[in-house]
């Protein structure tokens, strides 16, 4: 098991149970959407940020992304890293059917993947260095790199995220704190070169 500083933010029981399995840390269920009307456990969340800072780590669907993006706009920022699941096709051994996505979720990821998820987003192991976690990267290198606003953008920088291993639907403000956290405009270079 590895001692996580931060709490970790998660969407249900079942994501909570496979990360345990994982990780020992203080780990916090949304309860998927029902965080939109509890004010009670989003004052919770709000002091576990201030006390021992939070890795948000949803699913990678919009209903994940609909949930990191009201606890974004609901917690200082500077308070929480985010970590991200790859897009793997498949269902969950307990689930007769499949998300709408066809993806797994986090309670189907391998340990391996969870915590490369949580090294990518600068999580704290403790007994370990952490990685330096970085700023992100503005929207005009982005642009320079034809991940943003060019006619082929969309296909481009969906072939990046498949081949880091990051959900295709990443985008916008978070596509820049993703990217900024894992490379310098120059390594992100490089790995577009790879793609070419």
């Amino acid at each position: 098991m590895i001692a996580v500083r931060e709490v970790i933010v998660c969407e249900g029981r079942y994501d909570k149970d496979t990360l345990s399995q994982v990780f020992d840390a203080v780990i916090v269920e949304t309860d998927g959407f029902g965080i939109f009307n509890n004010r009670e456990k989003l004052a919770l969340l709000r002091r576990l940020a201030e006390a021992r800072g939070l890795v948000i780590l949803t699913d990678s669907d919009g209903a994940g992304f609909g949930i990191r993006g009201f606890l974004k706009g609901a917690i200082d920022p500077a308070l929480v890293k985010h970590a991200y699941i790859p897009d793997v096709p498949g269902r969950e051994r307990r689930k007769k059917t499949g998300s709408r996505a066809g993806t797994l979720g986090v309670e189907g990821m391998s340990p391996e993947v969870l915590k490369e998820a949580l090294r990518r987003a600068g999580a704290t192991f403790i007994g370990e260095d952490a990685p330096e976690r970085r700023a992100g990267l503005p929207a005009s290198e982005l642009y320079a790199l034809g991940l943003a606003g060019t006619p082929d953008c969309a296909a481009r920088r969906r072939a990046l995220l498949k081949a880091l291993g990051l959900p295709e639907k990443l985008h916008g403000a978070a596509l820049r704190d993703v990217l900024g956290a894992l490379f310098t405009a120059e390594e992100l270079r490089e790995e577009l070169s790879k793609l070419n």
